[in-house]
């Protein structure tokens, strides 16, 4: 079989239902979405960078685009577009989906992309307010927050999610552990103060190594996979996993709005799920012991981890938390997360600039506030550059006593 016949073959085969025992997550993250390779005599997925593909029956096109603006539905049969679909990215889809426990999955070109299509899906039926739990993503929180898509945004602690719903809700937004605080939420019980109105989950930060959202009633989960999932820092990309019905209303703005995740960034991305158990396993062993590590530190003021645990940390400093971030020399000072090397950043200055000073403030990010990024580096050298670095953001410990984890 060519590259090509495996290629168009490959989207028939990875879209169709698994009929199969259940398997275990570290398995699915190696063989979903590549099931039918070995049949195919290949082993490594293909790429296919095609835009368009040759049909020489016009009505039988027609007929499936027909279909597809009726639904959303993917077509039958080889690919029509690369704006409609892409048989590398049905890979990644199709694996993401079965990480997560849903139908579907729909990728786009970045988190925020995915976002914005899941806001303009529901605001497309009349639903145009949503219901939101600060903390978020920065760029998540001004997108609700400046009504850039027609949505207007009521920000609530989750008690009082019932209570701000209105009949032209259309979404609850929720992140979990949050953007950069990580603070959690119980998924069950706002999904089950949502009623009827679709719960978005933002897993990003535990990917479903660690929790899967769906299993507690989200119907949307959010992923910027350009993080966890990707892990290498080299690729852009954002996934929605939900039903299928609702994966159709999401094609569907993909198609309209030209969001698509490139077919290169497809195959990037499922490859870094092949590792994705393996590498948030032993990073997030490694930030349990960095977090009891500055618990222990006088000049730190306060830990954040997670209960269900994680590679990410944040915490508060003493001193200034900008020489910190000038003193490090192995950790990386850049924004993002989720990459194989570690990563430190200030949220009040980049990540959460956007979001308004004293909303900043109330949702837990202090100006003192900095969040690691842990990677697969050995923890006695990533403890020492941490040592070295808080060393230099602050003169003097206020005390001999060490922060506690939140």
């Amino acid at each position: 079989m060519d590259s090509v016949s495996a290629s168009t073959h490959a989207y028939d085969e990875v879209r169709a239902p698994a009929s199969r025992a259940p398997r275990a997550l570290a398995t699915e993250a190696v063989h979903a979405g590549r099931d039918d390779l070995a049949r195919q005599g290949l082993h490594a997925p293909p790429i296919d960078l095609s835009t368009t593909y040759p049909s020489f029956d016009s009505r039988a096109e027609a007929a499936r685009i027909d279909a597809f603006a009726a639904t959303g539905a993917e077509p039958e049969g080889p690919p029509v577009y690369g704006r409609l679909g892409n048989p590398t990215v049905a890979r990644f889809e199709t694996a993401l989906a079965r990480l997560e426990g849903t139908e579907s999955a729909v990728a786009f070109a970045s988190g925020m992309a995915a976002l914005s299509a899941v806001l303009l899906a529901r605001a497309s039926t009349g639903l145009r307010h949503v219901v939101a739990v600060r903390p978020l993503y920065g760029c998540s929180d001004h997108l609700l927050t400046a009504g850039l898509l027609g949505s207007e945004v009521t920000w609530t602690d989750p008690a009082g999610i019932a209570d701000a719903l209105r009949p032209d809700t259309g979404l609850v937004m929720v992140e979990s552990p949050a953007n950069p605080t990580l603070a959690e939420v119980d998924l069950r019980a706002v999904a089950h103060a949502c009623g009827s109105v679709p719960l978005l989950a933002d897993n990003t930060f535990a990917t479903p190594v660690l929790q899967r959202p769906a299993e507690q009633g989200a119907r949307l989960v959010l992923h910027s996979a350009t993080k966890y999932l990707g892990g290498h820092g080299d690729v852009l990309g954002g996934v929605v996993a939900c039903d299928e019905e609702f994966a159709g209303r999401l094609r569907q703005v993909r198609f309209a709005t030209g969001g698509v995740l490139h077919p290169l960034a497809g195959y990037l991305l499922l490859r870094g799920l092949s590792t994705l158990p393996v590498r948030v396993r032993a990073a997030s062993a490694t930030a349990a012991d960095l977090a009891g590590r500055l618990a222990a530190d006088p000049r730190v003021a306060r830990v954040h981890y997670p209960r269900i645990g994680g590679a990410m940390i944040a915490f508060e400093v003493h001193g200034d938390p900008h020489e910190v971030i000038a003193g490090v020399r192995l950790i990386t000072p850049a924004v993002s997360l989720g990459s194989v090397d570690t990563l430190i950043q200030h949220p009040a200055s980049i990540s959460h600039r956007i979001v308004d000073e004293r909303e900043r403030r109330g949702a837990g990010v202090s100006d003192r506030l900095l969040r690691l990024s842990v990677g697969l580096e050995d923890v006695e050298d990533l403890w020492g550059d941490l040592r070295g670095a808080l060393g230099a953001g602050t003169t003097a410990a206020p005390s001999e006593r060490g922060a506690a984890v939140v």
